[in-house]
């Protein structure tokens, strides 16, 4: 999702080429129906892991195969690896494509940039993975800004989400799950809910809480219903991100720790909060161009790369913190203004 602006910049550098994306099958909902991207190449990954555990060998390496053949058939001219793993640089070079460009290290990684025939070696800081991907276009020689909403999402499906959400206003979004490998950046359920009880009885203001498609996903939007006692409600299915991309667009704020989720929140515009615990706050900030608010404890063990049964980091969040952040964001940027020149008054 953090590549979305960097390929808008990408799209209007090279007007008239066709610009194809290869990703996996749960990044494929949200890209699709782009308008910076010309053709979406879904990675068999799916069906190559039915297969190991399968333990058909044989039939793995004839579906990637036929994979790379199907890559090698469009002839592409250059190849951007903005993920920068082996992975990624390898299919980038059994696309055959002449020129790939890639990170050096120690942005490039597990090798990624010996399969690199130009490297991009970017001064050894932190930055964002939003502003990573920029300085790879830049190396390119493209000085074409991103667009100001890099994700688009369909005006009619987000009428009638609206309209399936209900009357009252924009609701506030709450997302509390992360991926299945990061529990650890999970804040807890009452938390959630004290957050979400405050702003329907202090605020009228009403709350969903959205989930993936994983079972564990939507338990726990459900636990986080639960505690609210009526406060927050559940959020209408979202089997694929451009689905949640549409529920986020129709919702005034987001609410949740780091994950892909709450990026595709900032990227379609919707302010949110960021719950951070053991992640970088620098490389893992949302979308620079929307209004957010990252709240974190700065702990010493923190940020680290695997989390801790403890999660310290992430209970320190007070839901008061929480809530003063949300509230913030919940006022509209000129009201506040006008807010603060009157108390300057």
């Amino acid at each position: 999702m953090r590549t979305l602006p960097a390929v808008s910049s990408l799209r209007a550098a090279y007007a008239g080429a066709h610009l194809a994306w290869l990703v996996e099958p749960a990044s494929a909902g949200a890209i699709e129906g782009q308008p910076w991207v010309d053709e979406v190449i879904v990675f068999p990954r799916d069906r190559l892991e039915a297969l190991r555990r399968w333990r058909a060998p044989g039939a793995a390496l004839r579906e990637l195969a036929g994979f790379v053949r199907g890559l090698r058939r469009r002839r592409f001219e250059l190849v951007v690896d903005f993920h920068g793993i082996l992975r990624s640089a390898l299919l980038g070079a059994l696309s055959g494509a002449p020129r790939r460009i890639g990170y050096a290290r120690p942005f490039g990684r597990e090798l990624a940039w010996g399969f690199a025939t130009d490297r991009a070696q970017l001064p050894p800081v932190r930055i964002s993975r939003f502003e990573r991907n920029a300085e790879l276009v830049r190396f390119l020689g493209v000085d074409a800004p991103p667009a100001a909403s890099p994700m688009r999402v369909d005006a009619g499906r987000l009428a009638r989400l609206a309209a399936e959400i209900g009357v009252g206003g924009s609701p506030v979004a709450i997302h509390p799950g992360t991926s299945d490998a990061t529990p650890y950046k999970r804040y807890a359920v009452e938390g959630y809910a004290r957050v979400a009880r405050a702003l329907a009885s202090e605020d009228g203001v009403r709350s969903i809480v959205s989930a993936g498609p994983a079972q564990a996903d939507r338990a726990l939007a459900e636990a986080v219903v639960a505690a609210s006692q009526g406060a927050a409600k559940l959020a209408p299915r979202t089997p694929t991100l451009g689905d949640l991309a549409l529920l986020f667009a129709a919702s005034r704020l987001c609410i949740g720790s780091d994950s892909g989720p709450m990026h595709v929140a900032s990227l379609v515009g919707t302010p949110v909060v960021q719950l951070l615990g053991p992640t970088d706050p620098v490389e893992n900030a949302p979308w620079g161009e929307t209004r957010s608010r990252q709240l974190r404890v700065p702990l010493p063990c923190s940020p680290c790369r695997s989390g801790c049964p403890a999660v310290t980091c992430m209970r320190s969040i007070s839901p008061d913190a929480v809530l003063a952040a949300a509230r913030e964001l919940l006022v509209p940027r000129g009201a506040q203004a006008l807010r603060v020149a009157g108390s300057r008054a």
